[in-house]
Formats: C-alpha cells, sequence, structure tokens
C-alpha cells in the first residue's frame, strides 16, 4: 500500500513531462497501467481528462519512444516542486 506522500509523488511524476511511466515503475514498481488507475482514482474528472490527452501525445513518457538526446527525467528549467499543487477530489 502507498502512502500519501508516495501518491503525491507519483501524480507529481506523471504530470512531468519528462518522467517515463518507466521511471515510475523504477522508482514504485507501478506499470503504466497501475499509474493510469492511481490517477483516474486521484484526480478530479477534469484533471483526469486533461492528463490522459497531455499524455497519450508524449512521446516523452515512454523511454522507447524518447528522441535519443533526451536522457534525462526532469527538465533543467523546471523548478523545484515543494508539494503537489495538482488538484484532487
Amino acid at each position: 500500500m502507498l502512502s500519501a506522500e508516495e501518491v503525491n509523488r507519483i501524480i507529481e511524476m506523471a504530470w512531468e513531462d519528462r518522467t517515463p511511466f518507466e521511471a515510475i515503475e523504477y522508482q514504485f514498481g507501478l506499470n503504466e497501467k497501475d499509474v493510469i488507475d492511481l490517477m483516474r482514482k486521484n484526480l478530479k474528472p477534469t484533471s483526469w481528462r486533461l492528463w490522459r490527452k497531455r499524455v497519450q501525445r508524449r512521446n516523452t513518457k515512454h523511454t522507447a519512444k524518447r528522441p535519443s538526446e533526451v536522457s534525462r527525467f526532469k527538465c533543467t528549467h523546471q523548478r523545484a516542486v515543494s508539494g503537489n499543487k495538482i488538484s484532487k477530489r
């Protein structure tokens, strides 16, 4: 069972464009389907739809589809996140 802090971190990572599902699986043991289920259960319906639409068009969310020049999980311009700002139910 995941703690509330771990769930928040997974949601944060799932929203990041450069964090692939494989990184979440490596760190938390959740595959892509599990992450999708977690997001569905923890986001508001509108946020869920926005996230799914966004993720389905991102090549960077899948390591195999990433351009070879993308070798990091986090954008260098992204600021450090102090807390989860994503609206939940």
